[in-house]
């Protein structure tokens, strides 16, 4: 039996995770991305067992545990969420400094 349901399902939630990520819309969102890619993780292990392939199943074991970090990091760790909170906070003011530096530049 191939779980050809489960192909599908891991793909969405792959890409998703990966606009999440790599969108970079702040701590919350990017943990949500965490959260999908280890669903994908989980989806993957399940398909890896069902179809006999240990590769995928050690593959993406491991991937479950990264992304299980990724989750602690970004959504449960309380130090890393308070970093990570004053980071953004920085962030939002370097990004307009960065954008009045690119409009002097602009004019000459």
């Amino acid at each position: 039996m191939q779980p050809h349901f489960l192909d599908w399902p891991a793909a969405l939630c792959a890409m998703a995770a990966a606009v999440l990520i790599a969108a970079d819309w702040g701590r919350h969102r990017t943990g949500i991305g965490f959260v999908l890619f280890c669903v994908v993780s989980v989806l993957l292990i399940a398909a890896g067992l069902v179809r006999g392939s240990m590769p995928t199943v050690t593959q993406n074991g491991i991937m479950l545990a990264i992304n299980a970090y990724g989750v602690w990091r970004y959504l449960i760790s309380p130090k890393d969420k308070r970093v990570i909170d004053r980071l953004n906070d920085v962030a939002a003011e370097a990004a307009h400094e960065v954008e009045q530096e690119l409009r002097e530049e602009k004019k000459g």
